[in-house]
């Protein structure tokens, strides 16, 4: 109405259905601003429990990346591991497939079904005269008859070479006290302790020879020292669960095969 002439100038009619009409259409259009707010500006970030989409996407980015780090650390360390049990004589652990990621997987098969380079390897591996255990040691007498080796230890031999039992080398008994000196000139790769065969030392010769030494009481070299022939690398001992008394197992591996160390040492 107006003030000065109480003229009627507009007028409402107060109802409950225009109550509820007033009502909902304000609640429906604050809802509408809060949802467009919510999804479509920055200030959803100050909501408790809303992120930035790229924040997300970059944890997600991480975890996978880290999750495969992770496989790949396990399938080396796995690796490493059977590389040792090969050498110390115990049982190999199987690599699962897991451990490598599935595009990785079906690129390597898909490059190795058409290499002729893998070709060539597979009929050199899956020769069966290369790499088996049991080969006769006279086939590799001829090639490594010019070698000089040094006897590590003197003393009576207790157990011969014989690797249908799966004992690749001769166990000479001695004093408790006694050195054990390498056989070749070479870099020492294995110095540790396992339960089966004590201290180990380990040595890589040139001309693809090996030379092990198990149930040591003491360990003289580390992982990566350079040693000399007849130069001392451990002291005779007891340890490991399948020593019944001080003496050393000394194995002699050529081209990945073993060789029975008597047809080159003399160790009485």
């Amino acid at each position: 109405m107006n003030d000065e002439t109480l003229e009627e100038k507009a007028s409402l009619l107060l109802s409950p259905i225009n109550v509820v009409v007033v009502v909902g259409i304000a609640i429906i259009t604050l809802i509408k601003a809060t949802t467009y707010i919510i999804a479509f500006t920055p200030l959803r970030e100050y909501i408790p429990g809303y992120t930035d989409v790229k924040v997300k996407r970059a944890a997600i980015e991480s975890l996978i990346r880290t999750d495969s780090l992770q496989k790949q650390v396990s399938a080396q360390d796995l690796y490493i591991q059977n590389l040792q049990n090969l050498i110390t004589g115990q049982s190999q652990k199987t690599v699962s497939l897991d451990t490598v990621s599935v595009p990785q997987l079906y690129d390597t098969i898909k490059q190795l079904l058409h290499s002729e380079e893998d070709s060539l390897l597979r009929s050199q591996i899956e020769s069966p005269q290369d790499y088996n255990l049991t080969l006769n040691a006279g086939t590799t007498k001829g090639s490594i008859a010019n070698f000089y080796f040094f006897a590590p230890l003197k003393g009576a031999i207790t157990t011969r070479f014989n690797p249908t039992e799966k004992h690749f080398g001769v166990d000479v008994v001695a004093g408790p006290d006694a050195v054990i000196k390498s056989a070749m000139d070479g870099t020492v790769v294995i110095a540790e302790w396992t339960s089966q065969a004590g201290y180990v030392i380990a040595i890589q010769h040139s001309n693809n020879m090996f030379s092990v030494y198990k149930h040591n009481s003491a360990l003289l070299k580390k992982v990566g020292n350079v040693v000399k022939a007849g130069e001392v690398i451990a002291i005779v001992g007891n340890s490991g669960e399948l020593s019944n008394g001080p003496h050393l197992h000394f194995e002699l591996w050529y081209n990945g095969a073993p060789v029975d160390p008597t047809d080159y040492i003399a160790f009485e």
